[in-house]
């Protein structure tokens, strides 16, 4: 049988494939329950191999340890099946992944999309691996070298719309990438990764009315029904937040951010990037913090990826919660002399970037400042986008204007007024940073 893009798939039936393609529609959109579409689709025909590689790919790339085990056992089940090529690539893919290699998994399906462009699977896990290891190259060029097989009459072109536009963003090409994820939003008005693209050039242009205006609107439309929602109302929030509206923030983290305590780590990164910026700032957020460090102790003892580790972190240092800290810290250094493209991302930045903020906690700012500072130009490599990265140079800002080091606050201020000129934020910490007196 084939699927709806041409594609050969092993092990199907009619209705199984329905299941199937109902679970790519969803996870292409950030909709419904991918997980209990691939389920349905495995109980009709277990030897269905995309099917078990949709729902491998649903629990590799959440970045949780637990959910990666379910992922490994997936990957032991997949092996043993007759498979096709295309099918066999998946596999081997899966395979890098759970062994640790999380850049070898995404050569990989960069090869299988080479020779079969219409794999939406493929290309669709290839580009959220580019985004766990910050690989913006490729989060623009792995699709762009599908796009020409594709039109807007094939099923799905709208997420491949998405995701270039998210990796059109990360490269700096601010025209193409809003016009490619309105044009995906446009396509589909479900499509979370679209709204989240275009959300991002505004952040990155300083636009904040626009991107309020834009985030609300596309909610009213029914974006709020996607997966993608907790990560967007965060992005709602950012602007918020530049406009020094801490009310307006803590409204959206106590309802659709994280009003539910979700334990979920995507999840629990957003409440705690959001928590730390208003902490940098000195806004108290209660009895937040405690709630946030409950729910990432069960986690501290992963170290599973490390730039999750560096959210946990937040937590446990504004909460107070020591002996989180100190086991977090241990699962790291752990990480960092175990195999696997963790250990680099661990090791190069995610200790430095734990330790510092940990420092920066106990009012230690020299230390902060020196943990910080030399993992600003590398701190792609452990993935996240560069609005999430921001909140290093923000934490570093912070540590320099309070340790009264007035040479490096205002080079670090002056910086950001070139790259973010249009910041209310932007112009608050270039003023603090002039105001530090300096000995003759």
């Amino acid at each position: 049988m084939r699927d709806r893009l041409g594609n050969i798939v092993t092990g199907a039936d009619e209705a199984s494939l329905e299941h199937y393609e109902r679970g790519l529609r969803q996870l292409q959109t950030f909709t419904g329950d991918p997980v209990a579409s691939a389920n349905a689709a495995i109980s009709e025909s277990p030897g269905f191999v995309m099917a078990q590689m949709l729902k491998a790919w649903l629990y590799a790339l959440s970045t949780d340890k637990a959910a990666m085990d379910v992922a490994r056992q997936i990957y032991t089940t997949v092996r043993n099946l007759p498979i096709t090529a295309r099918e066999a690539g998946h596999v081997a893919a899966l395979g890098r992944l759970v062994g640790g290699e999380w850049n070898g998994a995404g050569e990989t399906l960069a090869a299988v999309a080479r020779d079969f462009p219409h794999d939406a699977l493929a290309l669709q896990a290839g580009h959220q691996i580019d985004f766990f290891t910050g690989n913006a190259p490729m989060l623009r060029d792995r699709i762009a070298g599908a796009l020409p097989h594709w039109d807007n009459a094939m099923p799905g072109y709208h997420a491949l719309l998405a995701a270039h536009a998210f990796g059109l963003e990360e490269t700096g090409d601010y025209i193409a990438a809003e016009a490619a994820g309105r044009k995906a939003v446009e396509l589909e008005p479900h499509d979370g990764w679209g709204q989240h693209a275009v959300a991002h050039v505004m952040e990155m242009q300083c636009r904040q009315a626009d991107g309020i205006g834009w985030m609300r609107t596309a909610f009213a439309n029914g974006a709020d029904d996607s997966f993608m929602k907790v990560h967007n109302w965060w992005h709602l929030a950012l602007f918020h937040y530049d406009l020094g509206q801490h009310d307006e923030v803590f409204s959206l983290y106590d309802g659709p951010i994280y009003g539910d305590y979700s334990t979920l780590a995507l999840n629990m990164v957003d409440a705690a990037a959001l928590l730390w910026r208003l902490h940098l700032g000195g806004v108290a957020a209660g009895e937040r913090w405690q709630v946030l460090a409950d729910n990432w102790t069960p986690f501290a003892g992963d170290g599973n990826y490390a730039f999750n580790d560096m959210h946990a972190m937040m937590a446990f240092a504004a909460a107070g919660r020591t002996d989180a800290a100190r086991a977090l810290l241990a699962a790291q250094e752990a990480a960092a002399e175990a195999g696997g493209d963790n250990a680099g991302f661990t090791r190069d930045i995610g200790l430095p970037a734990t330790r510092g903020i940990l420092a920066f906690e106990d009012g230690d700012y020299k230390t902060a400042a020196e943990l910080l500072g030399p993992i600003r130009a590398i701190a792609h490599r452990f993935g996240g986008s560069h609005a999430q990265r921001d909140v290093i140079d923000l934490t570093l800002i912070e540590a320099a204007i309070r340790l009264g080091d007035a040479a490096t606050a205002r080079k670090l201020t002056e910086e950001r007024m070139i790259a973010r000129p249009h910041s209310p934020l932007s112009a608050i910490f270039r003023d603090r940073a002039a105001a530090i007196s300096v000995d003759p």
